[in-house]
């Protein structure tokens, strides 16, 4: 679904990723971790194509098509979406206009997905407009859904959200990368960022990685890379990574 070779990536002018090297398979789900300043959300706003995050060097794969160059909006039309950690206020938009706008579904299907995501009474809301954490959270994930990309793109999914909101959108990012279905049936891919690890119990990562410094230092499993960071910190995770 996704590789990512040697990437550097200058923001402002700085380098931010020296060689990040990533590759995800298809129906598969990967969780990355690491410290503040890391360069997750780098690395995703790359994959993604925002245009002030200039790759200087290596590529991205996305299916098989070289995608390094291609604007963001030709990236979502091929099957990326990303969830915004703080996603800004549009004013004058109604979250239903573009929900509307950006699926080609049925209004009734539409309105299904908002109520699973108990969000029917933000559609004639203007996007993201005096929205509660949870709500912003809720709101990100309700697009995923109407989207319905191939490759989905989390940057830290419950940052902000309590722990009812945490299951609700747990489960709704845990059917967005098909986990209810059976694993050889499954299509769909995710990148999700998370500090925390709440978003595990709810969906069983493939691969886990620590980025660290603009680098991945490791790959394994997910849940005994975030057991050794909970105990330990990112120091000694770090320090592993160079026996």
């Amino acid at each position: 679904m996704l590789k990512v070779e040697n990437l550097h990536v200058e923001v402002g002018g700085k380098e931010v990723l020296h060689g990040v090297n990533l590759a995800i398979g298809e129906g598969e789900t990967h969780v990355l971790m690491g410290p503040n300043g890391s360069g997750k959300t780098t690395l995703l706003r790359a994959i993604m194509g925002f245009g002030n995050y200039d790759i200087t060097e290596g590529r991205i794969l996305f299916k098989g098509h070289d995608v390094t160059t291609v604007p963001m909006h030709e990236r979502a039309r091929y099957g990326m979406g990303l969830m915004f950690q703080r996603p800004p206020t549009i004013s004058g938009l109604k979250l239903g206009k573009l929900l509307t706008a950006m699926s080609g579904v049925h209004p009734e299907k539409i309105y299904e997905h908002a109520e699973s995501m108990k969000m029917t009474d933000f559609l004639e809301r203007d996007i993201n407009a005096n929205f509660s954490g949870g709500e912003i959270k809720r709101s990100e994930v309700l697009q995923l859904m109407v989207q319905q990309p191939d490759f989905v793109m989390l940057d830290e999914p419950e940052s902000g959200v309590d722990l009812e909101n945490i299951a609700l959108i747990g489960n709704a990012i845990a059917r967005l990368v098909e986990k209810d279905r059976h694993i050889v049936k499954r299509q769909k891919s995710g990148l999700v960022i998370t500090h925390t690890g709440y978003i595990l119990d709810y969906l069983e990562a493939d691969a886990g990685h620590m980025l660290c410094d603009g680098e991945i230092r490791c790959k394994g499993n997910a849940r005994e890379i975030l057991k050794v960071i909970q105990e330990r910190g990112y120091k000694e995770c770090i320090e592993c990574t160079k026996i």
